[in-house]
């Protein structure tokens, strides 16, 4: 809008003569001294490029400000002529050659001599036809003026000639211009070639001797001097996308600056040969300078063109030799190189073909690509390469596509390829990964699968029960989980070692895998216990489909229980399984249909055994309040809530107390009172269990030492397990230490052995033997449990130190009724006669089992016939009577009559 308001008034006149001096000398004054200012405020910023040029650029403008400021002074304000010469001449002669070394500082600099040589050389021609053909229109007229001075001469020939060297180094610079700051330094170029448009019209006699301050060639100075200024810092809103931007725009472009370039000497040549014609033509002499320099202006050819033949043979032979070296990488590489057209025809193939596909190059040049790849991978592979080519070359270069591809074997071979745009088709860098995908899958399959038995594990297994309740198959109430465990494999594996239990797993996977249906899942979870997913059929009948799961889980049981051969077929074991069932509710999730049928599973462990049980929402309540009541029974000790409560065992000839049995009971903070039945079933872990064991034997002891102390020498029983007697947290030692620190006399503790099975892989029996001889030897006196219960008491009997046998609860409670079992009984007692050791008769709660147990040699009775478990006050009130009555000759009869109850029992619920 400057440049046009500037170019109005000068086209009209600017309406006075005096403001058209005004406007034509200090306007343009004022336009280069922006100029200058623009230019050296952008060249002091932090990390400007080229900054000397801009400083250049500068200097250049204020000196053409200072001129015209001179040339205003003498016309403005001294108003008269301007001398010829004068300080103003000096100022704009000094505008070019700074801009000129700006204008090389902005070039690229070549990077060997003979680039220097051949921008000399590139400079000298185009200066060199300028200046011939200005010499012949124009220059030789101002130069052979007659009567003029030498200096007027001098000064006339000066602005034009500089101005050609000037043109000269805009047009080399317009071949040789840098990629940096593109937008500025064009703009500056253009500033430039605008001032020198100008002079070279101002130059010229035709309009010079009609020129006066403010005319309309002031404008183009004036429009110069602001296109300067603007030039720097056009560039902040006119981002350089870069040359691969610009590139990837126009793919098929020419460079048309190069092909100029290279014109550029035979266009030197041809101005020469053109200005020599017009001197011809007008019927002139040729001058001398106009034969000098066209003679320079062949000869600089001639030397370009010779050395531009050396860099050419030498960039040839380097050409030749990159090209033999990338031939070599391609048909030495072990990757396949294929270039594709935009209609998908193959046009080249690298020679690796044949060893990675089997099949030569020359099979595959001119197929199509869509003939070699899989049908299932086609519609992935087309629909990349559609959204690669219409992505922007300068966000998205390359991409890479994975497919199979048909190899010459007639196989499948899994191919990566690195795809990059290529003349409008495609270059597919291929390499074979098939061993990589077959060892990915390997290793997808060893993480979902176990490694024994080659089922799903628990991972995979989670994943498909969690893929059945959803989708369409989400509200199948049909899809159950089986969960499965075999009861008696840890037995095996301590029998037979875990080589066998290792082949048990494997041949029941084997009979799990091929009972299921070929859409259901056999999984194994860990340890012995696997899992099958039963799919549903769509019924909605719930009946039917648990009549139908339940078919299927007791087949499983039945198939899995059936005999093993293991060890190599030398040894044949048994294992039953033990089966819990969950069906699928609408909205429930994988994780807590799992645990259902877990819970039915442990039921099942529970009932027995060997058996299938559904899942019942009664079971997760039941989980709950174990849960709480074991997490009760953790601070139960700490807290005072266990009592100890003592049973007597009566000596059944006189009725006497002849030892009391301890037995711990829980009164929970709630007032709820557990008998051990029912909070032993919940502590699980083994270290509470311990520490219960080791409060019960400290607490006996003690009270009876204090019933002791005051006369009452009633033995103490404390009922401990064998495992319980070898655990490292109660050594002989502190038994030792627990009856001397209480003082209890030698013989009134009595330990009761429980679970003494030799064939416990849990119980050392050697070590247990030698445990309970030092026991004897401190005066402790051994009592075997469970007697007559199986084939595991007999062998504890005939290996372990005994004092006392203790009849089985179960061959009291039907003694009166079995006539088998009282013969049973009676060789018991008699074998307990002969090895000269006491009996004592646990669960005695009628007259007639005491009648019928005294008639076959029961030395002692312990049950609710005489007494239920006593507190300390009770027990003593007792031991002061020290008698209970025994009953007299009655009839033994086949009914059930109630026990009789002694008044001095504390009632406790019954275990």
């Amino acid at each position: 809008m400057v440049c046009g308001g500037y170019a109005t008034g000068a086209a009209v006149g600017w309406g006075s003569t005096e403001l058209a001096l005004v406007m034509g000398d200090f306007g343009l004054s004022a336009a280069a001294l922006a100029a200058a200012v623009s230019c050296f405020l952008y060249a002091r910023g932090r990390r400007r490029a080229f900054r000397p040029a801009w400083y250049l650029f500068a200097f250049s403008s204020f000196m053409a400000a200072t001129g015209n400021a001179v040339w205003g002074w003498y016309e403005v304000v001294l108003r008269r002529a301007v001398p010829s010469p004068s300080a103003a001449d000096l100022c704009f002669l000094l505008f070019a050659p700074p801009a000129i070394v700006g204008l090389l500082v902005l070039a690229k600099k070549p990077v060997t001599r003979a680039g220097w040589v051949c921008l000399g050389l590139d400079s000298w021609l185009i200066g060199g036809s300028l200046l011939t053909l200005s010499w012949s229109l124009a220059l030789a007229h101002t130069a052979y003026v007659p009567g003029e001075s030498v200096a007027r001469a001098a000064l006339s020939l000066a602005y034009p000639l500089l101005d050609i060297v000037l043109v000269s180094m805009v047009l080399a610079l317009h071949f040789r211009r840098s990629h940096i700051n593109r937008s500025a330094v064009h703009t500056a170029i253009a500033a430039l070639a605008l001032t020198v448009l100008c002079d070279a019209l101002f130059t010229s006699p035709l309009l010079r001797e009609h020129y006066s301050s403010g005319q309309l060639l002031d404008a183009g100075w004036f429009a110069g001097s602001l296109l300067l200024a603007y030039a720097p810092w056009g560039v902040r809103r006119h981002v350089d996308p870069g040359p691969a931007a610009a590139r990837a725009r126009h793919p098929h472009s020419r460079p048309l600056a190069g092909s100029l370039a290279a014109l550029t000497p035979y266009l030197a040549a041809a101005v020469c040969t053109l200005s020599i014609l017009y001197n011809v033509v007008e019927g002139r002499s040729v001058d001398r300078v106009v034969v000098l320099t066209g003679c320079m202006v062949v000869l600089a050819l001639v030397v370009r063109q010779g050395i531009m033949l050396l860099d050419n043979i030498a960039l040839t032979h380097e050409l030749a030799q990159k090209e033999n070296h990338f031939r070599s990488l391609v048909q030495g590489s072990s990757d396949v190189i294929m270039i594709a057209a935009p209609t998908g025809i193959l046009r080249y193939v690298s020679p690796a073909a044949a060893g990675v596909y089997g099949r030569e190059a020359e099979e595959l040049i001119g197929s199509e690509l869509a003939s070699l790849i899989h049908p299932e991978d086609l519609g992935g592979v087309v629909h990349e390469v559609r959204r690669f080519l219409a992505a922007p070359p300068s966000e998205e270069p390359t991409t890479r596509i994975e497919c199979r591809f048909r190899s010459g074997r007639g196989d499948w071979l899994n191919v990566e390829s690195t795809v990059n745009r290529h003349q409008g088709g495609l270059i597919f860098n291929s390499r074979d990964v098939t061993e990589r995908v077959r060892l990915q899958a390997q290793l997808r399959h060893n993480a979902e699968h176990d490694p024994l038995t080659d089922l799903p594990n628990r991972a995979l297994f989670t994943e498909r029960v969690r893929g059945a309740l959803s989708g369409r198959r989400a509200t199948d109430i049909g899809t159950a989980v089986l969960f499965i465990d075999l009861d008696g494999f840890k037995a095996v594996n301590d029998r037979l070692g875990h080589q066998a239990g290792d082949e048990l797993l494997v041949q029941a996977a084997r009979r799990l895998h091929e009972s299921v249906r070929a859409g259901d899942t056999a999984a194994r979870l860990g340890g012995d216990e696997f899992a099958a997913l039963i799919l549903g059929d769509g019924n909605r009948d719930r009946a039917d489909r648990e009549c139908r799961v339940a078919e299927i889980a007791d087949r499983l049981r039945v198939t899995l229980s059936q005999p093993y051969r293991v060890d190599g077929a030398a040894h044949e074991v048994r294992v039953a399984a033990s089966i819990g069932v969950a069906f699928a509710e609408p909205g429930i999730s994988a994780g807590d249909l799992l645990r259902n049928a877990d819970l039915a599973m442990y039921r099942a462990k529970a009932a027995g055994k060997d058996r299938v049980e559904l899942y019942a929402p009664q079971m997760q309540a039941e989980v709950v309040r174990r849960t709480e009541l074991a997490a009760r029974l953790r601070t139960a000790l700490h807290d005072g809530e266990f009592a100890l409560l003592h049973q007597p065992v009566v000596d059944l000839s006189t009725g006497r107390i002849a030892a009391v049995a301890a037995q711990a009971r829980w009164r929970s903070a709630q007032g709820i009172l557990f008998t051990p039945a029912e909070f032993l079933r919940v502590a699980e872990d083994g270290e509470r269990t311990a520490e219960l064991g080791r409060w019960l034997l400290e607490e006996a002891v003690e009270q009876a030492a204090e019933r002791a102390g005051i006369g009452h020498r009633a033995p103490v029983t404390v009922r401990l397990s064998a495992r319980r007697l070898l655990d490292r947290s109660l050594p002989l030692g502190s038994v030792e230490s627990l009856l001397t620190r209480h003082g209890l006399p030698s013989g009134s503790l009595i330990v009761e052995l429980a679970d003494s099975d030799p064939r416990d892989p849990r119980v050392s029996f050697d070590e247990l033997e030698q445990r309970l001889a030092a026991l004897r030897r401190l005066g402790v006196k051994i009592a075997l449990d469970g007697f007559g219960s199986g084939h595991a008491a007999i062998n504890a009997l005939r290996r372990l130190p005994v004092d006392i046998l203790k009849l089985d609860r179960g061959l009291v409670e039907g003694i009166v009724e079995s006539a088998r079992l009282r013969k049973i009984t009676s060789g018991l007692l008699r074998i307990a006669g002969d090895l000269g050791m006491q009996s004592v008769a646990d669960g005695v709660d009628m007259p007639e089992q005491v009648l019928a147990l005294r008639s076959m040699g029961c030395t002692h009775g312990q049950g609710m016939a005489f007494s239920g478990p006593l507190d300390e006050y009770r027990l003593r009130r007792a031991l002061v009577r020290d008698e209970f009555p025994l009953p007299g000759a009655v009839a033994v009869s086949a009914g059930n009559r109630p026990p009789a109850r002694s008044h001095d029992e504390t009632p406790v619920p019954p275990t």
